[in-house]
């Protein structure tokens, strides 16, 4: 395998859950109001740092679409789907979009440069037995 290169994003992102690589810009993001089997989703105009699966026909709620699932280029977990193509005329605006199931992702707004590390650990004072 060889070397992986990331896009690094500016500004308030949405990141993989699982690996918290970063996928997409709030000011890609299109919608809210999408849901999935899982849950809900949201609908973006671009992502970066994905994989892609087969295209595949899939009927959803709103009718059927040629749809291709989408991999975190880090660990590898589904993040969601890319519309391909739209059957219907009045979905055609959702080609070439995005969607991460919201339960996949988290808003990546941690600072680093203030971020404290809340994990049990023992100080100076204590000793180890």
């Amino acid at each position: 395998m060889g070397r992986l290169f990331l896009v690094d994003l500016e500004g308030k992102t949405y990141n993989c859950k699982f690996c918290k690589t970063q996928l997409g810009q709030a000011d890609d993001l299109v919608s809210k109001a999408f849901h999935c089997r899982r849950g809900k989703a949201y609908l973006f105009n671009n992502v970066v740092n994905i994989t892609f699966g087969q295209s595949e026909e899939r009927t959803m709620l709103s009718g059927t679409h040629t749809v291709t699932d989408i991999f975190c280029c880090c660990c590898g977990q589904i993040l969601g789907w890319k519309y391909e193509k739209a059957h219907e005329k009045s979905q055609k605006y959702k080609e070439g979009k995005f969607v991460l199931e919201r339960g996949r992702i988290i808003d990546g707004e941690v600072d680093t440069e203030f971020y404290i590390d809340t994990r049990a650990s023992t100080s100076d004072g204590e000793d180890i037995v």
